[in-house]
């Protein structure tokens, strides 16, 4: 996961209401990333205060089973955005030559009191990320149908939610002088917010909602959808692209 965490800036604003803005919150947390653990320990193991809720769904995103190719890890969360935040950040490993194909950060927001943009109590954040290939970045329907996999993956396992927001970005990078032997480079990253619908007890279905992430996450990579529980999902699927470069 070290490399993830190098190249992940905050999906968060700095209201945690979509995913359009790097908070200074989450900046810090990537250069504390080595209190990760403790940090996520800390939010939810504070005893008495630690809503019940807010544990519930934590402890969900913990034992939920995912693909193998996705390598997943608690990291630092950000500390401003809502009383209550848990992060993990994920890679997408290609088992042939362990190269990363894509990276991510998920983070949940949990505020008792409910927030007036959130429309709930809790909120999802995430940035993803990959390389693409050039030909593939200048294709004029890709943010489309990056969003589709989103909204695809969630409503593939019947998740109910509001309020969705974000941006995908295309980059590309050009390369002169003394490193112009280098390729060309391209960049998808798509920054996204949403609220999962509270279930029995106000806890939202966070493991089903961290799958279908993870499923956007490895759609990015280029990997085929996996078979969803009651049907396949309505998404585009592209070819195959490589992974994110080696700074």
């Amino acid at each position: 996961m070290a490399a993830a965490q190098g190249r992940s800036n905050g999906p968060e604003d700095s209201d945690g209401t979509d995913g359009t803005d790097d908070s200074d919150g989450m900046r810090e947390s990537v250069r504390e990333g080595q209190n990760a653990r403790d940090m996520n320990a800390a939010h939810v193991e504070e005893g008495d205060t630690t809503p019940l809720p807010f544990r519930t769904a934590v402890d969900a995103l913990r034992s939920a089973r995912l693909r193998p190719e996705i390598e997943i890890d608690p990291t630092r969360p950000p500390q401003r955005l809502a009383p209550f935040s848990y992060a993990l950040e994920a890679t997408v490993v290609d088992a042939a030559d362990d190269s990363d194909l894509a990276d991510g950060r998920l983070v949940l927001l949990h505020d008792p009191a409910g927030h007036d943009a959130w429309h709930g109590t809790f909120r999802l954040v995430t940035l993803v990320r990959a390389e693409l290939e050039p030909e593939m970045a200048a294709d004029p329907l890709l943010p489309d149908v990056c969003w589709s996999w989103l909204t695809g993956a969630l409503a593939a396992r019947g998740l109910s939610y509001g309020e969705p927001s974000g941006t995908v970005t295309r980059a590309s990078s050009h390369y002169f002088g003394g490193i112009g032997d280098r390729p060309a480079a391209s960049q998808i990253e798509i920054r996204a917010s949403w609220t999962p619908r509270e279930g029995p007890g106000g806890v939202p279905d966070t493991a089903a909602h961290l799958t279908a992430w993870c499923e956007l996450l490895c759609q990015v990579a280029g990997l085929p959808p996996a078979a969803a529980p009651g049907g396949e999902g309505a998404v585009v699927t592209l070819p195959q692209r490589r992974g994110p470069q080696p700074s």
